[in-house]
């Protein structure tokens, strides 16, 4: 009977620490599904570590209620996690496939509660069985507390380093739905001598293994199914980086990349972006034999650049590896980027565009800064004032400068405090905008050292789209996309305006 004990206390504290990892697993994963869904990864983390930890404490009150049969409270909360945890990916893609706008939101927001609340009832429950097996409740409390926290931390690596990049969000709901479940099994073994109804307890047990493991088994490609009808065409590829999710569609021509639900480029368009964006800031420098690509891990930038024989060197920063080994190993996307990061002249850097023009020397002749939209803290901070003054101190006295700026219509004010806040760096600005079937009307900031004049660009490459005659017509914009009744703005790290205004400015598109 001691060695019961014994092992029955051992259990308690490392079920702690496993159900610690486990909670922190579902918590940080509704954050990742709420911001590749919803978008605004800082609002949807803020909101679902707020309604998780929310639910644990309203859980951890409501644990006081549980004064009989503690074990087996513990074990159906457990059966519990594991269902609604194990689905909740599954169900999440179901709602946004299916459901009336605003829906997902609600429904990711009422699992992270649930599941918080009853994370929020295992512990004290765990606490008061160790201090009934016999451990004074000052060591059982203190053991199972470091338990719980020392897992949250295990909980947090595995799922930026493990579950996410290899499980992707579906398989891993399932997985560490059956980690909770097979801890409510181990328990319910270990304390049967206490239960009655041993076999009932075991059923249900086993008929939620069977769910997890179909689950698990067969859920992806069912929310895969439900994942398509977010996305007007046919999916091709789908890959869960470190970073992000990728995904690529195909129609008859029309290839498509989306980075965590946000479109990157249309095959059928693209030429019009990228020749606005490389071949302006090319006219504009005096020579072009270092050029500097931040972003652009797609390949099609650095295809561009590529007609200027003139160059010696590009280095492309991009922050995830994966997306450069898709454009250099993806058929549909070596067809539009023609292997030009395989080229000799190229060196890729995986790194932050503000951590590398930190700690690197180098000048360049050209900069071409091809970002993500700025919709969260993270991307935020490459659009301060702070990192083009970065940019500036690494570009030659006749260089230039082109930064990709979101849309002048659609999100007008955001575009203009962009081209505010690369002129404060003192650089001399002038301002494009292009048409994108797929984007809309898009808008770009050309920034030099030197004045700035378009009616005197040269295009010379062979272009698709772009011509000397059309460069000027590109810098004039209308009455409601031009800067009059904007407020000049500019965003810092300090002051980091642009998130609202960019949440404000395109909650209508």
């Amino acid at each position: 009977m001691k060695d019961l004990k014994i092992r029955q206390s051992y259990f308690i504290y490392w079920a702690s620490g496993i159900v610690s990892i486990c909670g922190i697993v579902f918590e940080v994963l509704f954050g990742a599904l709420g911001s590749y869904i919803l978008g605004d990864g800082v609002k949807q983390y803020t909101l679902t570590i707020s309604f998780f930890l929310t639910g644990m404490g309203i859980g951890a009150t409501l644990s006081e209620r549980v004064t009989k049969n503690l074990i087996l409270s513990f074990i159906y909360i457990e059966f519990l996690v594991a269902l609604i945890g194990g689905f909740s990916s599954f169900l999440m893609f179901g709602v946004t496939a299916f459901a009336a706008g605003g829906a997902d939101a609600i429904f990711l927001y009422v699992i992270t509660f649930l599941v918080g609340a009853l994370t929020g009832v295992e512990l004290p429950i765990l606490i008061r069985k160790a201090n009934e097996i016999g451990v004074t409740l000052e060591k059982s409390t203190a053991r199972v507390l470091f338990s719980d926290y020392a897992g949250g931390l295990i909980g947090g690596l595995l799922f930026v380093f493990f579950l996410r990049p290899q499980l992707g969000m579906v398989k891993s709901a399932f997985f560490v739905g059956l980690i909770n479940l097979i801890v409510a099994m181990v328990v319910l073994y270990l304390f049967r001598r206490e239960l009655k109804n041993k076999a009932l307890h075991t059923f249900v047990g086993i008929v939620i293994a069977i769910l997890l493991i179909l689950g698990l088994f067969f859920g992806e490609n069912i929310a895969y199914k439900f994942e398509q009808k977010i996305y007007q065409d046919p999916i091709v590829y789908v890959e869960d980086t470190n970073y992000q999710k990728m995904v690529l569609t195909k129609d008859n021509d029309d290839v498509r990349l989306y980075l965590d639900g946000g479109l990157q480029f249309s095959s059928i368009d693209e030429h019009r972006y990228h020749e606005v964006l490389v071949h302006i800031p090319m006219a504009q420098a005096q020579s072009h034999h270092k050029v500097l690509v931040l972003g652009g891990g797609d390949g099609l930038v650095v295809r561009e650049l590529l007609k200027y024989k003139d160059i010696r060197e590009i280095t492309l920063v991009d922050l995830d590896p994966a997306v450069v080994e898709l454009a250099n190993s993806n058929p549909h996307l070596l067809a539009l980027n023609k292997g030009s990061l395989m080229n000799d002249k190229v060196e890729v850097i995986h790194q932050d565009a503000f951590e590398y023009l930190e700690h690197n020397k180098s000048v360049y002749d050209v900069i071409i800064v091809d970002l993500p939209d700025p919709n969260n803290e993270s991307l935020n901070k490459l659009y301060t004032k702070e990192f083009y003054s970065l940019n500036r101190n690494h570009l030659k006295e006749a260089g230039a400068m082109m930064v990709q700026a979101t849309s002048p219509v659609f999100a007008r004010e955001v575009y203009w405090t962009i081209s505010n806040t690369i002129r404060a760096t003192g650089l001399h600005i002038e301002n494009f905008h292009v048409d994108v079937p797929s984007f809309g009307n898009w808008g770009f900031v050309l920034a030099s050292r030197k004045e700035i004049q378009a009616n005197q660009m040269m295009i010379k490459p062979k272009t698709a789209y772009l011509t000397t005659e059309l460069v000027e017509s590109l810098t004039y914009f209308g009455e409601d996309e031009g800067p009059d009744g904007v407020t000049k703005q500019v965003n810092t790290l300090i002051d980091p305006i642009l998130i609202p205004i960019y949440e404000k400015s395109w909650v209508h598109y």
